[in-house]
């Protein structure tokens, strides 16, 4: 699959936390980053994802902002 976001990072799905409309799916990468992703719980199904499996975190924004505590 080719897309224009260039910003893709590969790991794998270590939970999934489903709520009655949205789930939050955490991504670990193999660095040991973790990414959060809150999508549709009737996408979390549609994909078949579970924890164990390989994905990819596509970010496309317009803004990213960064703040000090």
């Amino acid at each position: 699959m080719n897309i224009s976001a260039r910003n893709q990072l590969r790991g794998r799905i270590v939970d999934i936390k489903r709520g009655a409309v949205m789930a939050q799916v955490t991504l670990e990468t193999a660095g040991g980053a973790r990414i959060v992703s809150a999508i549709f719980v009737d996408s979390v199904d549609a994909l078949g994802l579970k924890p164990g499996d390989e994905a990819v975190a596509v970010i496309k924004s317009t803004d990213v902002m960064i703040a000090l505590p």
